[in-house]
C-alpha cells in the first residue's frame, strides 16, 4: 500500500490526538491548505479500511479515528516500520543534517538527492533552508561547485547540534526505550524512520553502556535529577565517546575550565570519566570533564532543599518574585502567597538560568501542546521572562516549563482524597504539578496525590498506591493508568472509571458497624519513630534561631569587614561560633563571588556555611552609617541592615530547608520586607514566630498524611 508524506503525517497527528481535529487544525499542523487535506483523507479513509477503522467526520467539531484499540496499535507499527520513499520537508533536512554531522569533509549533492529520491535542486532548497537553523548552533555551510557541500564548525557546536535534533525529534523517554528494542538489529539493516537515523548518531550498544556507568554514578549526588535531564546526559557522553573515537576532541578556554574545576559537581563528572575510560579503553581529555560538569550543572533538580543557602541562590528567588510579580498584574490572580508556585519556580530557575547562559538548549515535549492549551498565559509567560531576564534570550522551551508551574498555581486546588495516588511524570517537576492539578480539579476527592519521577518509581513500593497515573510507558509493570500531561477526555473518563470501580469494591469494608483494623491506621514503630526524629530535627533548629535572632544597632561607622568581625566576635561569646577567624574567612569569600544586596532593599544578607560555626543563628545589625555594596543585579546600593546567616558546613537537610524558608521570606512581599527593615527586634522576633509555626504545622500535617 503507498502512503505519500503528507498522509503518514496526517494519520500520525490523528492517531496521536485523542479528541477530534478541524481541517483547518490539521492544515496548520502540516503547512497546507484545507482543499489539501480534505483531498488526503479521502485517500486516508481507504487505508483506514484495510485496519477495520473508520474516519469519524463531526460538522462543526471535526475528524477523529474510530475503531478498536487492537487495530489502532496494529496502523500505528505499520506507520513506524513503513519504508520512507517519500519524506516530508522537515525530515529530508533532518536526513541531510545528520549526514553532514557524521561526514568528516564534503558530501556530494548527489549522493543525497538519490538517497532521498529527490532532484538536487530539492536538496540545494533545503540545504538553503538549513542555515539559519545551522547559525543557531554556531555552524555554517560551505557550498562550492563540484566540491559539495560540508559542515563548518568546531566540535562543541557540532554535538549541541546532534543533541538538539535527537531531543527535538525523540521524546526523551524514547530514546532509551528504542535503543534497548532495536539492540539485536543487524548493523547493516537500512534505516527506515527519522527516529531510527537520528539514532544511527551513536551506536546503540554505546547508550546502553553509558546509561549504565551514569545510573552508578548519580546515586552518589547530592541531588536528585529529573529523567529528562537524566536522559540528557546520556545522550550527551554517548556522542562524546563517539566523536572522541573517531579523533574528534572539544576544545576550552582556561578561565572556564578553572571556574568548572572550582564546582562541587566537577568530582562527579571525574568520577563518571573515569570508569568510562576504564570500560571503553579510551582516554578522554580533561575538557570533556568540563563540559559533563556543565550538564550536571544544568540538571533539572527535582529537589534541592539548598537551593536558598547557596551562592546567588536568594538572586535567584529574586528573580522568581520578579517573575510572578509581572505575571500576576496581568492574569489579575493573587499568586504572591502561593509557596508552592515560589519554591517551585525557584528550583526550576536556577539550573534554567544557567542553561539559558550556557547557551545549552533544553528538551521540552510538551512546548507545542503547551501553546495549543495555554496561548494566552503562554504569551503572558513569555512577556514576563523577556522583562525579568532581559540580558538573556529565552527560549520557547524553557518558558513552556515555566507556564506548566504558573498554569498549576491559575488552575488552583480543590480538595484531596482518601487513598493514595502516585503520578509518574518524565519532564520535571512543573509537569507534575500540571498534571496534579489536573487531576485534583477533575477529581476533588483525591485527597493524596505523589508525583515522582521514573527512577524514583523504582525505589518505591507500589502496592501502597491505589493508583497510579503515569504520561509514558514504564517496563515490567502493568497495573498503571498512562495518559497525556494535560490530561484529554478519554484518560479523565478512564480515570473516573477506576475511581468509581475502588468505591465500589471497597464499599462493603466501609459499611461494616465495628472499625476494621486499617481504620485505626496501624502505624510501623520504625516509621513512627523517624517521623518523631524529623519533628524533633524541625522544632530544634527553629527554636535556636529563634533564641539566638538579636537587632544589634552599630552607631559608629565601620567598614564591611569590621562589621562582619564584630559581628563574628559575638556570636562566638554566645558558643555559636568556635573559630571567628574561619567563619570571617568564609563570609568574604562569599562576597568575593557575587553581590549580596537586596536589590529594591536597604537589606544585604551575607550568608556562609564553615566548620567554625556549631549551631545555625540569624542576625541583623542595623547601620546608624550605611555602607555601600554590590547588589545581587550587580550595582553598587546603600545598605542599612546586614543580615547574617551561618550554619556549620554540612548542615542536615531539615536544618536547611529552615534556613531555606528564612532566606525566602526576606523578599516574600513587601509587607515582609518592611518587617525586616522596621528597625524593631520585637516585631521582626514576633514575625519569624509566625510564619515558623505556619512552616512547622505544614510539615507536621504532612508527615501525618504520608
Amino acid at each position: 500500500m503507498y502512503i505519500s508524506a503528507r498522509e503518514r503525517q496526517l494519520l500520525e497527528i490523528l492517531l496521536t490526538e485523542k479528541e477530534e481535529m478541524t481541517v483547518k487544525d490539521l492544515a496548520d499542523k502540516i503547512g497546507v491548505s484545507g482543499r489539501t487535506v480534505h483531498r488526503d483523507l479521502k485517500n486516508i479513509e481507504d487505508i483506514l479500511m484495510e485496519y477495520e477503522l473508520t474516519l469519524l467526520k463531526k460538522s462543526g467539531v471535526g475528524v477523529q479515528i474510530s475503531g478498536s484499540p487492537e487495530k489502532i496499535r496494529q496502523l500505528e507499527l505499520f506507520l513506524f516500520n513503513l519504508f520512507h520513499t517519500e519524506y516530508t520537508p522537515d525530515e529530508r533536512q533532518t536526513i541531510i543534517l545528520c549526514e553532514l554531522l557524521e561526514t568528516k569533509g564534503p558530501v556530494k549533492l548527489l549522493g543525497l538527492a538519490n538517497d532521498l529520491n529527490v532532484t538536487i535542486a530539492t536538496v540545494s532548497a533545503d540545504l538553503s533552508k538549513l542555515e539559519d537553523k545551522l547559525e543557531s548552533f554556531g555552524l555554517s555551510l560551505i557550498r562550492k561547485r563540484g566540491y559539495g557541500v560540508e559542515l563548518e564548525g568546531d566540535e562543541a557546536a557540532k554535538r549541541r547540534a546532534m543533541r538538539n535534533l535527537i531531543s527535538a525529534y525523540l521524546d526523551e523517554s524514547e530514546i532509551l526505550s528504542l535503543a534497548r528494542e532495536n539492540i539485536q538489529k543487524r548493523s547493516t539493516q537500512q534505516t527506515n524512520t527519522i527516529s531510527e537515523r537520528l539514532l544511527g548518531l551513536v551506536e546503540r550498544q554505546k547508550l546502553l553502556i553509558v546509561e549504565k556507568v551514569v545510573d552508578s554514578i548519580i546515586q552518589e549526588l547530592p541531588f536528585a535529577m529529573a529523567d529528562s535531564a537524566y536522559i540528557g546526559l546520556v545522550v550527551h557522553l554517548a556522542l562524546a565517546i563517539e566523536r572522541i573515537q573517531k579523533g574528534e576532541g572539544i576544545a576550552i578556554n582556561k578561565a572556564y575550565m578553572e571556574d568548572q574545576q572550582s564546582s562541587k559537581e566537577y568530582k562527579f563528572a571525574e568520577k563518571i570519566v573515569a570508569q568510562l575510560e576504564q570500560v571503553f579503553q579510551i582516554e578522554i581529555p580533561e575538557a570533556e570533564v568540563a563540559y559533563i560538569t556543565m550538564h550536571l550543572k544544568g540538571a533539572k533538580l527535582r529537589h534541592d532543599n539548598e537551593y536558598l543557602m547557596e551562592e546567588s541562590s536568594l538572586q535567584v528567588a529574586l528573580k522568581a518574585k520578579h517573575l510572578i510579580d509581572q505575571v500576576e498584574k496581568v492574569v489579575g490572580t493573587d499568586l504572591s502567597a502561593n509557596r508552592s508556585l515560589f519554591e517551585g519556580l525557584v528550583m526550576h530557575l536556577k539550573p534554567a538560568m544557567y542553561r539559558v547562559k550556557q547557551g545549552m538548549g533544553i528538551s521540552n515535549p510538551l512546548t507545542g501542546k503547551v501553546k495549543k492549551d495555554y496561548p494566552e498565559l503562554f504569551s503572558i509567560v513569555k512577556q514576563a521572562a523577556e522583562q525579568v531576564f532581559p540580558e538573556y534570550h529565552v527560549p520557547d522551551e524553557e518558558v513552556g516549563y515555566l507556564v506548566m508551574h504558573f498554569g498549576s498555581a491559575v488552575l488552583g486546588r480543590r480538595e484531596l482524597a482518601d487513598f493514595k495516588t502516585l503520578v509518574i511524570c518524565s519532564s520535571g517537576i512543573g509537569t507534575s504539578k500540571m498534571l496534579v492539578t489536573r487531576l485534583q480539579k477533575e477529581f476533588p476527592e483525591l485527597k493524596n496525590v505523589q508525583n515522582v519521577s521514573v527512577m524514583e518509581f523504582k525505589k518505591l513500593k507500589e502496592s501502597d498506591y491505589q493508583l497510579v497515573i503515569s504520561t509514558i510507558p514504564i517496563p515490567d509493570y502493568k497495573d498503571y493508568i498512562i495518559v497525556s500531561p494535560m490530561l484529554n477526555k478519554d484518560e479523565i473518563e478512564k480515570i473516573r472509571s477506576f475511581i468509581n470501580k475502588y468505591k465500589i469494591i471497597n464499599s462493603s469494608d466501609r459499611s461494616l458497624p465495628f472499625s476494621s483494623q486499617e481504620s485505626l491506621r496501624t502505624k510501623n514503630a520504625k516509621n513512627f519513630i523517624e517521623e518523631m526524629q524529623t519533628v524533633q530535627k524541625y522544632s530544634e533548629t527553629i527554636a535556636k534561631l529563634l533564641m539566638g535572632f538579636e537587632l544589634v544597632k552599630i552607631r559608629e561607622r565601620k567598614t564591611t569587614d569590621e562589621i562582619l568581625y564584630q559581628a563574628v566576635q559575638e556570636l562566638s561569646r554566645k558558643q555559636t561560633v568556635e573559630n571567628i577567624d574561619l567563619v570571617a574567612d568564609a563570609l568574604k569569600r562569599r562576597e568575593q563571588l557575587g553581590g549580596l544586596g537586596v536589590p529594591g532593599t536597604a537589606m544585604a544578607l551575607f550568608h556562609a556555611r564553615s566548620p567554625g560555626v556549631i549551631q545555625s543563628s540569624f542576625t541583623i545589625y542595623s547601620l546608624e552609617n550605611p555602607i555601600i555594596t554590590a547588589g545581587m543585579d550587580g550595582s553598587p546600593m546603600e545598605v542599612k541592615f546586614l543580615l547574617l546567616m551561618l550554619s556549620p558546613e554540612e548542615p542536615d537537610e531539615k536544618t536547611l530547608e529552615v534556613l531555606s524558608h528564612l532566606s525566602s521570606l526576606l523578599i516574600e512581599s513587601e509587607e515582609s520586607t518592611a518587617i525586616f527593615e522596621s528597625n524593631d527586634e520585637n516585631q521582626i522576633a514576633s514575625y519569624l514566630s509566625t510564619r515558623f509555626e505556619q512552616f512547622f504545622t505544614e510539615k507536621i500535617e504532612h508527615l501525618r498524611s504520608v
